[in-house]
């Protein structure tokens, strides 16, 4: 505790408000964990920064003083992103919100790193416009672009890397560096932006983002389909993806999802696996889409194929879809969930969801299995008791079985929810001839390794 006052006290200094230079246990605890079954860790103290300048500044006198520091958005990774496993700093840039330029006219918008998406999305409405990139959580942009976040709109329009055009960074030892323009296009030497988008808090701090924006569709359609087996819903999922149907979202929920979100969210869905698909363009070219769709879900035995425009119902069975997690962690109150993230090639989609369902049964844990299956990636989100050390190497070799098939089909270990410390050993399966050079971009980035250490580089 003397320790952990000396720095409060020295931190006041740069950051001259004891609200925001925080080490009270309640503060402490609700920065300690994600959304994940990793167990907790303190910081030491907990600073939230106002400006980029104050960020130099802690990061300045961290570097010098060997004190590790954590950056922190809303705490909704899912692989211990921003557990301070070493203590030392966890830096909240949630008060680090404004919307600095919104540009209509370019399509796009320059944000601090607490800006969360919904907030984005209340200040480009009005133009038309909306930032696509949907993780489900309502995260903070900063903490987006540092996992390279995407999720349900992936298929049609990417994920974080495709909408970074520039940001601004404070690197370890305090330097402020801007990487990117505000141009669409650049040639300028190598591509620095892309590196600092899911690198997790360990090459930097992100304060500043310049983000793509697109124009809100003409007409949105979410269509909905029951059918026999998971493994015929990504048949027809391949289907729809390889004939060319420009769809907004794909997502697939399997009957054990479907019945718990029927418990936590009052919907009263038939009990078998789903695909919920939403298209947007004209009225008379999604009218084309949805048929197509129809006729390839019809041919993998597909029941109750609906259709929906209203916005509301739409954005009801929207959020349905992103309460899968709540929803299965209901069904055992107590629990956590591990939630695996490969992401295949679609061909190889089917083959590997029915590998990871007979897995899932085999193991004797409980879980469902929820995908965005237009674009390969899906997650077997199983049940266990973080308190329990045989629960969790149960599920950890589960895990261990939906990757390596995963990378056996030419896959990855994971599609969005990034490395942090929870697929150390996985990043080492699937790249071990990078890893060398990774590390060595963490080394000149950050010498003496205070910038969330233990995490995405596997230890020597």
């Amino acid at each position: 505790m003397a320790v952990a006052s000396d720095l409060r006290s020295q931190l006041l200094r740069l950051v001259p408000d004891e609200r925001r230079v925080n080490d009270g246990d309640s503060v402490l605890d609700q920065h300690a964990g994600d959304l994940s079954y990793h167990a907790p860790h303190r910081p030491d103290v907990v600073v939230f920064p106002e400006s980029t300048d104050e960020v130099a500044a802690v990061l300045a006198f961290a570097d010098e003083q060997g004190v590790p520091v954590v950056p922190f958005g809303a705490g909704t990774s899912l692989e211990g992103h921003v557990i301070p496993l070493h203590g030392g700093i966890s830096l909240d840039l949630t008060r680090m919100n404004a919307i600095v330029a919104l540009r209509p006219e370019d399509l796009t918008v320059t944000v601090q790193p607490g800006v969360t998406r919904s907030q984005l999305e209340a200040a480009a409405g009005p133009h038309g416009l909306f930032f696509p990139v949907d993780p489900g959580a309502d995260a903070t942009l900063g903490g987006m672009a540092a996992t390279n976040a995407s999720g349900t709109t992936t298929v049609r329009y990417g994920g974080m890397r495709a909408h970074v055009l520039a940001l601004e960074v404070v690197l370890a030892d305090g330097r402020i560096v801007r990487a990117g323009t505000r141009a669409v296009k650049t040639s300028a030497g190598y591509s620095l932006t892309n590196l600092f988008v899911g690198s997790e808090g360990t090459l930097g701090v992100i304060t500043e983002l310049t983000l793509r924006l697109h124009p809100i569709p003409e007409h949105v359609v979410v269509a909905r389909a029951a059918f026999p087996s998971v493994e015929a819903a990504c048949r027809a999922a391949a289907g729809i993806i390889g004939v060319g149907v420009p769809v907004l979202r794909c997502e697939l929920l399997d009957a054990t999802t479907i019945g718990a979100l029927n418990a936590f969210s009052g919907t009263a869905f038939p009990e078998s696996p789903y695909l919920f698909v939403e298209f947007g363009g004209s009225e008379a070219g999604i009218a084309g889409d949805l048929e197509t769709t129809r006729e390839l879900a019809e041919d993998e035995g597909a029941s109750a194929f609906e259709s929906e425009s209203d916005p509301t119902a739409r954005a009801q069975m929207w959020s349905a879809r992103h309460s899968a997690l709540m929803a299965s962690l209901a069904l055992a109150p107590g629990s956590r969930a591990m939630t695996t993230d490969v992401a295949v090639p679609v061909s190889e989609l089917a083959a590997a969801i029915e590998h990871a369902r007979r897995a899932l049964d085999e193991s004797g844990l409980r879980g469902g299995i929820v995908g965005h299956v237009g674009d390969g990636n899906f997650h077997v989100a199983f049940l266990l008791d973080p308190d329990d050390a045989a629960s969790i190497e149960q599920a950890e070799g589960l895990n261990t079985r939906v990757v390596e098939d995963a990378l056996a089909r030419g896959g990855t270990c994971t599609g969005e929810h990034g490395i942090g410390y929870g697929k150390l050993a996985y990043l080492e399966r699937e790249h071990g001839d990078l890893v060398p050079l990774m590390r060595g971009i963490k080394d000149l980035f950050d010498p003496n390794g205070i910038m969330n250490p233990g995490k995405v580089i596997p230890p020597l």
